[in-house]
């Protein structure tokens, strides 16, 4: 089907997929999980933070898109979003993506003006600093992974009202998470970012041993790293055996990679990844809050 056969699609689904929902959706989770985790339990302030959080993401995300716009034309994953099809004017993005933003930190400032202030940080490097790195070098990823790990980060500062070292530590989790998800979805994507310019593999040689071996150490480095809660004595026996069998089976996959070095198995670490995040996530908070649990949902 060619570009210009699409049927413009209602307002409503142009705004879902020019903000990308369904990653959005992700984020949230993850802010949620460090939300609770800390223990917070108002539920006027997980609305602020839900909300906030959504609107804060597609700010980002629409920004991306804004800056891409021209480079999204050339690859088949991204021909067929707004401004590439004309769906949505430059401006209509730009007011978009402000009001987002805007309503958004308001959002997260009526928590703490800690959380609006990670919201920002969040939005400004992945728009300006994350996004124009991608064509320049593969240390992108790891510019990236910076705000990429500030959900959980900010979920919990949104509960504590303070930067503190248990934020810290779910931050550190999710940024070590972020390489093995992210690369993996570079090698199945390797020939659409190709056309785009864009290089985001760790190793010059592209899909190589080389860089299925970065991809191995990161998530092997993980399963040590998921544990961190249970050894400080935050989680209980349910997170250092669920974090553990999650964390082997993550590596395995990634070991597979290494071995094959084929897309089918960078897609199933791919899709792994994703299972992983909230999975482990929620796993801390039912083990960490079951009192306050009980007390929020009773």
């Amino acid at each position: 089907m060619t570009t210009e056969s699409l049927k413009k699609p209602s307002l409503f689904k142009i705004y879902l997929v020019f903000t990308k929902f369904r990653l959005s959706f992700l984020v949230i989770l993850s802010a949620l999980s460090g939300y609770l985790f800390a223990g917070g339990t108002d539920y006027i302030e997980i609305i602020y933070l839900m909300l906030g959080g959504t609107l804060v993401t597609a700010a980002s995300n629409g920004g991306n898109q804004i800056w891409e716009r021209d480079l999204d034309k050339l690859m088949k994953r991204t021909t067929n979003r707004p401004l590439p099809q004309g769906w949505m004017s430059v401006k209509e993005a730009y007011i978009v993506c402000a009001i987002s933003l805007v309503v958004g930190t308001i959002l997260l400032y009526l928590i703490n003006w800690q959380s609006a202030l990670l919201g920002f940080i969040a939005f400004f490097s992945y728009v300006f600093i994350y996004t124009p790195m991608k064509r320049v070098s593969p240390w992108a990823v790891f510019v990236g992974a910076f705000p990429g790990a500030i959900p959980p980060f900010l979920g919990a500062i949104a509960a504590t009202d303070k930067f503190g070292f248990l934020p810290g530590i779910l931050f550190f989790v999710q940024f070590t998470w972020q390489f093995p998800h992210f690369w993996a979805i570079a090698w199945v994507l390797y020939d659409d970012y190709k056309a785009g310019g864009f290089s985001l593999l760790p190793s010059k040689s592209g899909k190589s041993k080389q860089s299925a071996f970065q991809i191995m150490l990161y998530s092997l480095a993980l399963i040590p790293f998921s544990l961190v809660p249970w050894l400080l004595d935050w989680t209980g026996i349910w997170s250092l055996i669920i974090a553990s069998i999650l964390g082997i089976g993550f590596f395995v996959y990634s070991y597979r990679l290494y071995i094959s070095c084929e897309v089918a198995d960078a897609r199933k670490l791919m899709f792994a990844s994703f299972v992983y995040l909230p999975i482990i996530q929620f796993v801390y908070v039912f083990d960490r809050n079951q009192d306050v649990l009980n007390e929020l949902f009773k």
